[in-house]
């Protein structure tokens, strides 16, 4: 099981997002976590690097919802460590 760490901005804009957005999320960061486990994401997510954002990642988890992550150090031997940064609507890019 990957570990993770929610960034302040991840937390602020978490706040924003209505009930229904936040579902979907949780809905998509389950899927996240088996494909990380399988090592290869399923297409329907759309993890991709985002544009001059060395190490940062966006997760599609809505048509207009995005969430941008990093990998860190392993705390758990053997499993990643998820830094989630930003997430909301697709200007979260400009401050990834």
């Amino acid at each position: 099981m990957p570990t993770y760490e929610l960034l302040p901005g991840f937390l602020r804009d978490l706040e924003n997002l209505t009930p229904a957005q936040r579902r979907a999320f949780r809905a998509a960061a389950r899927r996240f976590v088996e494909d990380l486990a399988e090592r290869r994401f399923r297409a329907g997510l759309r993890v991709k690097r985002v544009q001059a954002a060395a190490g940062i990642f966006e997760m599609t988890w809505a048509p207009d919802g995005r969430a941008t992550f990093q990998f860190g150090p392993e705390v758990v031997a053997g499993q990643p460590h998820v830094i989630w940064r930003r997430i909301g609507r697709h200007e979260i890019l400009a401050r990834p």
